[in-house]
């Protein structure tokens, strides 16, 4: 009876669903007249000036990003996001971490959401190495400034609320949290 009720709905907004823009899906929180629909599409390519690779240096360790589009698909909605992949070398240029030859977009863990109803940044979803304790994941936000187009700043908040034992001390997350690090578009 679920299974059907479910079918309906979908069946039923499906019938009334359209194309919105991701600036458009942005909005919905913070409105109540979002329209139904069944794709966000990157209609004005704002997702654009994001995809590159984009390197920056901080605490000693040199951040290196590479973005590119993709498309989420769930339960008949599909919105275009963009896909992250990432590596950090520390200064004697070790690796401390890296998804650049990773062959799944899933196994990346790092993920478009949308842009923020201001619209002024970009949000995605990351979830770092750390045993569960560190609860290393939340919502990366990237910006750039219509002024300068080839610096990107990125910025972590922590997401992870529940966690089970002890993080060890001398811990640090892959993206450090509440820190804004500025790229260069490579």
């Amino acid at each position: 009876m679920k299974y059907l009720f479910f079918t309906l709905i979908f069946l039923t907004t499906s019938c009334n669903a359209q194309v919105i823009s991701l600036e458009a899906a942005a909005q919905c929180p913070v409105t109540s007249n979002c329209p139904q629909y069944n794709y966000a599409k990157d209609i004005n390519n704002s997702l654009d000036k994001y995809i590159s690779t984009w390197k920056g240096i901080y605490n000693g360790k040199t951040y290196e990003f590479q973005f590119k589009k993709g498309i989420y698909e769930e339960i008949g909605i599909r919105r275009d996001k963009l896909i992250g992949r990432m590596k950090v070398t520390d200064s004697n240029g070790n690796v401390i971490y890296n998804t650049f030859n990773e062959t799944s977009d899933i196994k990346t863990n790092f993920d478009g959401l949308n842009f923020q109803p201001d619209l002024k940044a970009y949000r995605m979803t990351f979830v770092g190495k750390s045993e569960f304790a560190c609860g290393e994941e939340g919502v990366v936000y990237l910006r750039i400034k219509p002024e300068t187009p080839n610096k990107m700043s990125i910025l972590m908040l922590q997401d992870a609320d529940i966690t089970w034992g002890q993080c060890p001390p001398n811990y640090q997350p892959i993206i450090p949290y509440k820190t804004s690090i500025s790229l260069i578009r490579q």
